[in-house]
């Protein structure tokens, strides 16, 4: 099995990290403006990218501590893998760490969405500090 792994730094409440994690306007700001998102325990987050869309059952919701997601259908390669977003609030800033855990193997697409992950992160971070993520409709 492998994993996706990042952390990033914002300047910005972790609060408001977690706001930004877990509803439709901060979801949608950051990710994609196509989605279904309801911050409840057991809820199917619906995300979609063109004619690709994501569903992903909520697992845990700890305020201001952790967001935890597991893939029910998409890419044949994404279902069965989870989506976690940890929260650390240190010396005025809020760590996010972001881990996409239990792939079957390394692959191409596997590397693709590493980036994507990463450049998620960004968007999460302009979007907490500035008002303005950069979403999937801004991006292609």
């Amino acid at each position: 099995m492998a994993n996706i792994e990042h952390i990033n730094v914002l300047k910005a409440p972790i609060a408001k990290v977690y706001e930004a994690l877990t509803t439709e306007e901060g979801l949608a700001a950051v990710w994609t403006s196509e989605l279904k998102v309801k911050p409840e325990v057991g809820f199917i987050n619906t995300f979609s990218f063109g004619a690709e869309t994501d569903h992903f059952e909520i697992k845990a919701l700890v305020p201001n501590q952790r967001v935890l997601w597991y893939c029910i259908d998409s890419d044949p390669q994404w279902i069965g893998t989870s989506v976690s977003f940890d929260l650390e609030e240190k010396r005025g800033k809020t760590f996010v760490t972001l881990k996409q855990t239990d792939w079957v193997e390394v692959t191409e697409f596997y590397r693709h969405c590493n980036y994507n992950w990463a450049f998620f992160l960004y968007s999460l971070q302009c979007y907490c500090e500035n008002g303005k993520g950069i979403n999937y409709q801004q991006r292609y």
